[in-house]
């Protein structure tokens, strides 16, 4: 039973780490509503001819390419979300005989549930930010409580003194996180074309209180007139000091933990990730926002998050 579930588990969380991913790329390549319904595509399974979609939905014409990228990715999430059920299953029917008690795989089943229904929301509310900054979330947490399970097998650390600064590193990655999946929905990756400064100047013009108005449509202020490059600006411009504060706190994190046993390997695979992220960050910018290098930064986020997820259970071990 130990064994069935210890494959399980891994097997989900490889495949979270896809969906994350797959993810990106249907929000980034613009594909988010490659089918105007949910969880079928113009009423079928598959995507359709044009014909039959344009029969279902005469006012939204198909586009096979975008649509398929959805599909796919809407593939990879319901195979994940049937794993996640056969975790719980196996969780609640070998309790007692398993190292993990049922209560993470009963939160993982809800997470499910929720993610399930943020995109249904996701494409019904037409890409609303804070659904689709939500729906990223979700995903990222999915993936974390995964990789949590999977790391409980790992050896505990022997140095549990840097336990409270990694669970400090974990909200701030997060946080950040929250702060890229705000940008990437509200289409700010590019409001500043420039680097390191920002539209030429170190303090652009910024509107804060409408770029963070959470309820509100995409493009869009509260009162449905349009966002302006100064909301937009304000958004890219807080992912941006957020990354800064992130990268000073999980460098220092990261050479702290190169001096503990069992952790310098993971030291040395944060500070690796922290690196290629802030330059694949830096590369969107001055490359005007390539798709690969684009996804690849979300992907960079996803490893980052799983490998704080992984220090951290190997300190609670202690």
């Amino acid at each position: 039973m130990q064994n069935l579930f210890n494959r399980l588990t891994f097997i989900a969380m490889a495949l979270a780490l896809c969906v994350v991913v797959l993810g990106a790329y249907v929000r980034l390549s613009n594909a988010g509503l490659g089918c105007p319904d949910w969880p079928g595509c113009y009423g079928h399974i598959t995507v359709p001819h044009h014909q039959v979609a344009q029969q279902a939905f005469p006012d939204k014409p198909l586009e096979a390419p975008k649509a398929w990228k959805e599909m796919v990715h809407r593939y990879f999430a319901g195979t994940l979300a049937v794993l996640i059920l056969t975790i719980f299953v196996t969780a609640w029917r070998g309790r007692g005989q398993l190292n993990t008690k049922p209560i993470l795989p009963s939160v993982l089943l809800l997470l499910v549930m929720l993610q399930a229904a943020l995109g249904m929301w996701t494409v019904t509310l037409l890409l609303k930010p804070v659904i689709v900054s939500l729906h990223l979330l979700g995903g990222m947490a999915t993936l974390g409580v995964l990789t949590w399970l999977v790391s409980k097998r790992l050896p505990a650390a022997a140095d549990i003194s840097m336990r409270s600064w990694a669970l400090l590193a974990l909200v701030i990655l997060v946080c950040q996180i929250a702060l890229g999946g705000w940008t990437s929905s509200n289409y700010a990756a590019l409001a500043c074309p420039d680097f390191p400064m920002c539209q030429g100047a170190w303090a652009p013009h910024t509107d804060f209180f409408h770029g963070f108005r959470l309820i509100r449509e995409l493009g869009q202020n509260a009162d449905g007139s349009q966002l302006s490059l100064q909301a937009l600006t304000a958004i890219h411009v807080m992912h941006r000091l957020g990354a800064l504060f992130t990268f000073l706190y999980l460098g220092w994190f990261g050479s702290k933990l190169l001096k503990i046993s069992g952790l310098a390997v993971w030291g040395r695979l944060l500070l690796g990730m922290l690196l290629v992220q802030i330059a694949l960050g830096i590369s969107n910018v001055v490359l005007s926002l390539p798709l690969a290098v684009a996804v690849a930064h979300n992907a960079g986020a996803a490893i980052l998050l799983m490998t704080l997820v992984v220090i951290n259970s190997k300190l609670n071990q202690g």
